[in-house]
């Protein structure tokens, strides 16, 4: 069997490029979302008996790369920031967010 007619099929060294701008498409996206996210329940919040987004899922959103989005949309619409585990845990999981990407870009 000769096993050398394969060697080309395997090779994704010159891929690496791709990865990390899928890792930063999706960083960008998911900031996006968290920024929009907080505003809209910054609107929410304004009326009365209104449906609002649990303080679990803003979390949720700035553990999945969303905490940038999440933090700016904080000041931006002055929406949580009197709560102390907001005004603690999202800058924690920007570092958090940032420390990932920079491992996976090492990594791919």
């Amino acid at each position: 069997m000769n096993i050398n007619k394969y060697k080309d099929m395997g090779d994704i060294s010159g891929m690496t490029g791709s990865y990390d701008q899928l890792w930063l498409m999706c960083f960008f996206v998911a900031n996006a979302a968290a920024f929009i996210v907080m505003l809209w329940d910054k609107q929410r919040a304004k009326k009365t008996g209104a449906k609002r987004i649990s303080e679990g899922i803003l979390f949720f959103m700035a553990t999945m790369f969303g905490s940038i989005g999440v933090y700016l949309g904080m000041f931006a619409f002055r929406h949580k920031t009197h709560k102390w585990y907001f005004m603690i845990g999202i800058p924690m999981l920007i570092f958090e967010n940032l420390a990932f990407l920079y491992c996976a870009s090492s990594v791919f």
